[in-house]
Formats: C-alpha cells, sequence, structure tokens
C-alpha cells in the first residue's frame, strides 16, 4: 500500500510539473512552405510565469534528430533565444537546400525544444526538471500543383484486403499532398449496426496506408468515416464507400 501510495504521488507531481513548466505555445499545428516564398514565419509565445530558453531546428523525419545531427534543407533564424513571460518571438525559416520534387510535397519535421530555467531554491536540493519538445510537420508545397490541397481527402481511394488471413483497410493518395488523419473508423449497415475505430496517421503522396481491421467477416456493407486536418489544424470530417 505504501508503495501504491508514493507511486500515486509521483504521479500527481509529474502532472504539476508539466501544467507548469509546459508554457511554449506555438502559433500552429503545421507549417506549410510554398516553394515560390523566401521564407515563413512562425510565432512562439510564452504563456508561463517564468522565463524560457527555446532551441529549433528541422529534421527529415529522425526523431531522434538534435540540432548537430538533424538534416534537412532549411535554416532557422534565431536557432536560441529566450522568451521571458508573456512575451512572444517569431521563428523565420528559409529554405536553403537542394532541388526538391515539384510534382508532389515533401515533408519535413519541425523541433521546437523547451527548456525551462533552474529553480531559484534549488541550490542543494535534488529537483527533476523536463524539457519539453514539440514537433511540426513541415511541408514544402510546390506551385502549380494540378489541384488544391481541400481536395485530396475526397479523391482517396478505400478498399478492403486480405493479408493472411487478417481483414485490412487500404487506403491510397493519387493526390501530390500528404493526408492526416485524426481518426479513421468503419461503420457496417448490417442488420447489427457495428462501429469500429482504427486510429489515426498520414498517407504521402502516391502511396498507401493500411489499417488492421479487428473484426471476422468479409467487410460487406461497411463505409469509412475519416477526420483529416487541413492547413489550419481545423478537424473535416468526411465519409467514403470502399472500392470493390
Amino acid at each position: 500500500m505504501l508503495r501504491l501510495l508514493s507511486a500515486m504521488l509521483a504521479l500527481v507531481l509529474f502532472a504539476q510539473a508539466f501544467d507548469t513548466q509546459a508554457a511554449v505555445v506555438i502559433g500552429g499545428t503545421r507549417v506549410v512552405f510554398p516553394a515560390q516564398s523566401r521564407d515563413v514565419s512562425l510565432k512562439v509565445e510564452n504563456k508561463g510565469a517564468e522565463p524560457a530558453l527555446v532551441q529549433a531546428w528541422i529534421d527529415d523525419g529522425d526523431d531522434t534528430s538534435s540540432p548537430s545531427t538533424a538534416r534537412a534543407p532549411f535554416a532557422i533564424t534565431p536557432p536560441v533565444f529566450r522568451i521571458d513571460p508573456g512575451h512572444a518571438h517569431t521563428l523565420r525559416i528559409v529554405h536553403v537546400g537542394n532541388e526538391a520534387p515539384r510534382d508532389r510535397e515533401s515533408l519535413y519535421w519541425l523541433n521546437v525544444l523547451e527548456i525551462p530555467p533552474k529553480p531559484a531554491d534549488a541550490e542543494g536540493k535534488n529537483t527533476l526538471q523536463f524539457a519539453f519538445r514539440h514537433r511540426l510537420k513541415l511541408f514544402h508545397r510546390p506551385k502549380n500543383l494540378p489541384s488544391p490541397p481541400e481536395r485530396a481527402p475526397s479523391g482517396l481511394r478505400w478498399s478492403m484486403q486480405r493479408a493472411g488471413g487478417a481483414l485490412r483497410l487500404r487506403v491510397e493518395n493519387p493526390s501530390p499532398y500528404h493526408v492526416s488523419f485524426n481518426a479513421v473508423g468503419l461503420s457496417s449497415e448490417g442488420k447489427e449496426p457495428t462501429s469500429l475505430s482504427l486510429g489515426g496517421g498520414m498517407v504521402g503522396p502516391g502511396v498507401s496506408l493500411h489499417f488492421p481491421v479487428p473484426v471476422v467477416g468479409g467487410g460487406d456493407g461497411w463505409k469509412v468515416h475519416f477526420v483529416t486536418i487541413n492547413d489550419y489544424g481545423a478537424a473535416i470530417p468526411g465519409t467514403a464507400a470502399l472500392e470493390p
């Protein structure tokens, strides 16, 4: 019982530390970098009561990257800066690298690391601090693509497949854009209506993604329900019929 109480107390203290220290707020859930632009800006704000040190970098998909190991054709200014409580700072992202594909988007990741200050009364004490990393998708988008990004979800192709006896939902993306899912599900209009939640994810341009379907049966009569995230971070619901 004593161990259980100690574990519960540790969780409470962890939650309190998270609430009080995760103070940096980013002005957006993703970054779209138009190929014809020289740079884009992103607002970073400190909503906390203490100053914060922030470090930012961009990588090409390695979630273990650091500023010294990350690889991406972008530069950020400033890469390290301090934000006082109630103040904001603007990150400037510049494309400086190689020739990007012109027929589809390219995906990179923006990392914003928040390093809290050392507590003033920490001298001679054992303290536990957390550095919080925000990780946002950055889409490098060529100009003159054949269709606008908001049409990409409606062009997805959905089908049911069997692989080794298991049922799975396949989505194919013929568009030049990345499509991010907040949720994907199935509903059946048979004698016993059923609803299945299959999670989320992202499908890139010209590729497919699979969702395991935890049911036994042929999959007849299913309808796909999905929620995608647009350029502004809004959730857009949609439905689709399965292709044969």
